[in-house]
C-alpha cells in the first residue's frame, strides 16, 4: 500500500463518506437582474472593442490533448475546489483531492464536501488524500503512483484579514506549498499547471476595470502578497521547465456550500437569525462578486487549454456596493439587517471590478449568473441545509432568465468574432 493510500484510508474520512450527504445543487444558472452602473459601463466598453480588434500579441498556447485526464485538485475539500472536483469528475475525468482538512473553518464542512462527490461519483475516479501540500515526499509519491496529468491547484490559506495577524503561516502553505507542487509537476511533466491567484493583488487600483495588463507590485496585506509570489514563481517554473501555467486571480467567489467565514455566508445567517452584524465603512465599497458555476467553467476552461504562461482574471465583470448587498440579502430572507457600523479595515480595498476581455478571448470566458440570482441560490441553499422555509421573493426568482444586459456585453467572445490571433 503506497503512503498516499495510507494516508487515505487512516484518515477519519474513511468512516464518514456513508455519513454525510449535501444536496446537489445544479451548478449552470441563469441571470434575471438588470444591469447595474458598473455593467452598463463594461457593455459600452465592450462595444468600444468590437471595433477596434485588440490583439493578444505573444501569447504562446501549448497543443491541448483531448486525453482523459487525471487531474491533481489541491484545497478539494474546500469550496471551490470541491465544486471543481465534482465539474471534472462529472465529465469524466479522473480526480486525486489532497487536501490538509485544517480547522480555519469547520473541518465537517470539509468532509461532508468530500462525502458529496464519493457519494454522487462512486470511488471508481475519485481520490482522496488527506494531507499538506507541503509535504515534499506525499507530494511525490501523488505525482507518482497517480501518474497525475494535470494540477488544479486551489489549495491556501485564504483570508486578508488574517493573514496580517499571522503571515508566517500564510508564506509557509501558499508560498512554500505552491514552490512544491511546481517543482514535482515540472519533474513528472504535467501537461498544464492551473493555480488559484487573487483580485487582491490588484491592491487598491483605481481602475475601472482591473486589467491583467495592469502593474501589480503594491500589495496591500500578507495574503495578497503570497498570491503575487506565487505567480512569480510560476512565471519561474514555466521559464526554466517548459512548464505551462495560467493563473487565475478570482473576484470574491460565492455560491452553495461557501465558507461559514464569508461575507455573503455570514450576512444570510446572522440577518436569518436576527443577530447583530458588523459592517465596515459606510457601505461605498464595492466588490465584483463572481458566482462559484461562472469560477468553476472559468477554471476548468484553463485546465482544458494550456498556455506557456498566462494569467486571466475570473469575475462578473461589475461591482455591486456592500449597501446594495445587504439589501439584496434582506430581501431575500425576508429581514431587515440589524448593523453595527464599523471603520474600514486594514488591508481592506474600496472596489473591485474585472475586465474579463483577456478571459473572454483566449478562453471563451463569460459570467452568466448575476449577483441577484447567485444570491438567491445562495439563501436557498442555506435555508434547506437549515430546515427554514423559502421566503417569496427566493420562490418568485426561481426560473429567471438571463438578462438582456448580460448578454449585451458577452455577445463577442470568441476569437474569430474579433478578430484576434492566439
Amino acid at each position: 500500500m503506497s503512503r498516499a493510500e495510507q494516508k487515505l484510508e487512516g484518515s477519519p474520512m474513511a468512516t464518514n463518506f456513508n455519513q454525510t450527504t449535501n444536496d446537489d445543487i445544479n451548478s449552470v444558472a441563469s441571470v434575471s437582474d438588470d444591469l447595474d452602473s458598473d455593467e452598463e459601463l463594461f457593455a459600452r466598453s465592450r462595444k468600444r472593442r468590437k471595433t477596434t480588434r485588440k490583439v493578444y500579441k505573444g501569447v504562446e498556447e501549448v497543443d491541448p490533448t483531448t486525453d482523459r485526464k487525471v487531474v491533481l485538485v489541491t484545497g478539494g475539500a474546500g469550496f471551490i475546489g470541491s465544486h471543481t472536483a465534482d465539474y471534472l469528475l462529472s465529465r469524466g475525468d479522473s480526480v486525486v483531492v489532497i487536501d490538509e482538512l485544517n480547522s480555519y473553518y469547520s473541518v465537517d464542512l470539509k468532509r461532508a464536501n468530500i462525502a458529496h462527490n464519493l457519494n454522487k461519483h462512486g470511488p471508481e475516479n475519485f481520490t482522496f488524500v488527506e494531507g499538506d501540500i507541503c509535504d515534499e515526499s506525499l507530494i511525490e509519491e501523488i505525482f507518482s503512483s497517480y501518474k497525475v496529468t494535470h494540477v488544479c491547484h486551489l489549495a491556501a490559506r485564504a483570508g486578508v484579514r488574517p493573514s496580517i495577524d499571522d503571515p508566517q503561516i500564510y508564506v509557509h502553505s501558499n508560498v512554500r506549498g505552491t514552490t512544491n507542487l511546481l517543482s514535482a509537476a515540472a519533474k513528472h511533466k504535467v501537461k498544464n499547471f492551473v493555480f488559484a491567484s487573487s483580485s487582491s493583488v490588484y491592491g487598491g487600483s483605481k481602475s475601472t476595470f482591473f486589467s491583467e495588463e495592469e502593474v501589480v507590485d503594491n500589495p496591500v496585506s500578507p495574503y495578497a502578497a503570497t498570491k503575487k509570489a506565487c505567480e512569480l514563481l510560476a512565471h519561474t517554473y514555466s521559464h526554466l521547465y517548459s512548464l505551462p501555467c495560467t493563473g487565475l486571480r478570482f473576484f470574491t467567489v460565492y455560491g452553495e456550500r461557501g465558507r461559514p467565514d464569508m461575507a455573503p455566508f455570514k450576512f444570510v445567517d446572522r440577518i436569518s437569525k436576527g443577530e447583530e452584524m458588523l459592517q465596515f465603512g459606510d457601505g461605498s465599497s464595492s466588490r465584483d462578486y463572481t458566482y462559484i458555476s461562472d469560477i468553476v467553467e472559468g477554471t476548468v476552461r484553463a485546465i482544458d487549454r494550456p498556455y506557456k504562461y498566462q494569467v486571466f482574471n475570473l469575475g462578473k465583470g461589475s461591482g455591486t456596493t456592500l449597501k446594495d448587498f445587504i439589501s439584496i440579502v434582506e430581501d431575500f430572507v425576508g429581514k431587515k439587517a440589524v448593523k453595527k457600523i464599523l471603520p474600514d479595515q486594514p488591508g481592506d480595498v474600496p472596489r473591485t471590478c474585472a475586465s474579463t476581455e483577456k478571459a473572454s478571448v483566449l478562453l471563451g470566458y463569460e459570467a452568466k449568473v448575476s449577483f441577484r440570482e447567485g444570491m438567491r441560490r445562495t439563501v436557498m441553499d442555506y435555508n434547506r441545509r437549515n430546515g427554514l422555509k423559502d421566503s417569496q421573493a427566493v420562490l418568485q426568482g426561481e426560473g429567471e432568465g438571463e438578462s438582456k444586459g448580460i448578454k449585451k456585453m458577452v455577445k463577442i467572445v470568441s476569437t474569430a468574432e474579433l478578430g484576434l490571433c492566439v
